[in-house]
This record gives C-alpha cells, structure tokens and sequence, in this order.
C-alpha cells in the first residue's frame, strides 16, 4: 500500500494562530479542531480524523515553506517539530517531512 501524501504548504504563516489554521485547512482536520499545540497532536495521531483513505494506507505529510516561520518564530517551530515527533512516535502509519530548497 501507499501513503497518502498530504502537502502542509507554511507559505506565508508569520505565527501560531497561521500554523494552525494551515493545518486546519490543509490536512482536512473537522471543524470542531481546537487550534493548539495539544489539538494537532491529538488529531495527527487519530486516524478517525484523517482523510479516509489514509486511515488504511497511512499518510505523510510533507511540510514546504517551513523555514520562513521557523525564523520569524523559531519557539513555535520548534514546539511544532515537537507535536510532529510525538505523532509520529503515537502513530506508526503517520510520518512528517520537511521539504528543503524552494517553493516548488
């Protein structure tokens, strides 16, 4: 089986409340999702919330456009970094990548 690759593209998120609801938007989390750090480490580990095929298959994420965020607001991403690890350690079906160079 494959992966469901799901792009988090940060192009343009200058803090916390941008990050969250570009995850909100980009992975398809509901809407009753709370926007904090607990929030999307709770939702990137429960495969009910994820898109349908990739409760079967898994997903991964590929994060693009990170570095902009991680400069301006480098205690954040490191938090981010932080709930992304702990998913992917709660969660074998589950993997983060950071995507390097550009924004193509």
């Amino acid at each position: 089986m494959t992966e469901l690759v799901v792009t988090l593209d940060l192009d343009g998120v200058t803090d916390k409340a941008g990050l969250m609801d570009r995850c909100a938007r980009d992975l398809r989390l509901p809407a009753w999702f709370g926007r904090n750090w607990d929030a999307l480490a709770d939702s990137l580990s429960d495969r009910t919330v994820w898109p349908e095929s990739a409760a079967e298959q898994g997903m991964r994420i590929v994060v693009r456009n990170w570095r902009p965020y991680a400069k301006a607001r480098p205690d954040e991403w490191e938090t981010a970094q932080e709930v992304f690890a702990e998913a992917v350690d709660r969660t074998s079906a589950l993997s983060v990548l950071l995507a390097l160079g550009g924004s193509s």
